[in-house]
């Protein structure tokens, strides 16, 4: 299965440790780095996977469970909290540009916290499509220290296209915008690039379809 770049520091670390432990005190002394290098290879395991095919899917941005549907008049936010047995590989709700990316200092707060959404440090994109502009927000944890997040401004993305990583525990909030409500409920379980969350049309056909029904 393929690993994300960013596995390789911490394998070299304990690569280094491993041998030197080895040298010092004989090969078992070397089992402990082994043992923490599979598990830095299970955490940043990178899995190619097939996005679904379809008009207006929308996505889920990460694996893990949903721990929170807030609806409100700006749109809803589906919260999907991520364990260190996760894949934390972040990915692009649906196919779009990226209108904005801004970092936002914060606290470290468990990520299974609401509050984690508004006070952890963060990383929000924003991407528009053809039936709205959709927010995607990585949010650190307790253990998560470094957001990654591999697109710019301007970028253009594909639906379930790789957009970033969270380190060792972590959070990803997906704001709808306002007309386009959750398929998933509180306590599902998601995949990121492959569970439908919500299903979306152009604002145009949208229009359109709601003019037939008034």
């Amino acid at each position: 299965m393929p690993v994300a770049i960013q596995a390789v520091p911490f394998l070299g670390v304990l690569l280094v440790a491993g041998l030197v432990l080895a040298l010092v005190f004989g090969p078992w002394a070397a089992a402990p780095a082994g043992i923490l290098s599979l598990f830095v290879l299970f955490f940043f395991r990178d899995p190619n996977r097939v996005v679904p095919e379809g008009e207006g899917l929308v996505l889920s941005p990460a694996d893990g469970r949903v721990t929170e549907v807030l609806r409100g008049r700006d749109g809803t936010r589906v919260s999907v909290f991520l364990s260190v047995l996760d894949c934390h590989i972040n990915r692009s709700p649906i196919g779009g540009t990226v209108l904005e990316v801004r970092h936002t200092p914060g606290r470290f707060h468990p990520a299974w916290q609401g509050r984690a959404s508004l006070e952890n440090e963060r990383n929000h994109l924003v991407i528009r499509s053809a039936s709205g502009d959709y927010g995607v927000t990585q949010v650190a944890g307790v253990l998560a220290r470094r957001i990654v997040c591999t697109k710019s401004t301007g970028d253009v993305v594909r639906r379930g296209e790789r957009i970033g990583l969270i380190r060792f525990g972590s959070r990803t909030d997906l704001r709808l915008p306002p007309g386009i409500d959750s398929l998933v409920r509180v306590g599902d379980r998601v995949r990121g690039g492959l569970t439908i969350v919500a299903r979306a049309l152009p604002k145009e056909q949208a229009g359109r379809m709601a003019g037939m029904g008034a």
